[in-house]
């Protein structure tokens, strides 16, 4: 069953973002990650205005889509976001409904 990374983020210094961006492509790939929607014309309709950039990223499966979070590549790359690059809140969801 696919997941998908669901990613909301305010670029705090666009240098070092993009170090972090460089790289995500051939990570993706890596881990079979598909990028859906990144970066593209958005509109908040509820709730806070903190971020101002969105991605949506579908894995196979949920373990990928973890796995791929925590995998060394993936951490160091992120590591030039968290210092500085800008704030990120990341969740991973599998696609479905769990209630039926």
């Amino acid at each position: 069953m696919p997941a998908y990374w669901c990613a909301r983020s305010h670029i705090t210094d666009a240098e070092k973002y993009k170090r972090y961006t460089d790289q995500i492509p051939g990570i993706m790939k890596t881990h079979h990650g598909k990028v859906l929607a990144r970066g593209g014309r958005f509109q908040i309709l509820e709730g806070p205005k903190l971020f101002t950039r969105f991605v949506v990223i579908e894995f196979p499966t949920f373990d990928e889509a973890v796995g791929c979070f925590n995998s060394r590549e993936y951490q160091a790359a992120a590591a030039h976001r968290r210092d500085g690059g800008g704030e990120v809140e990341l969740v991973i969801v599998e696609s479905g409904d769990a209630t039926k």
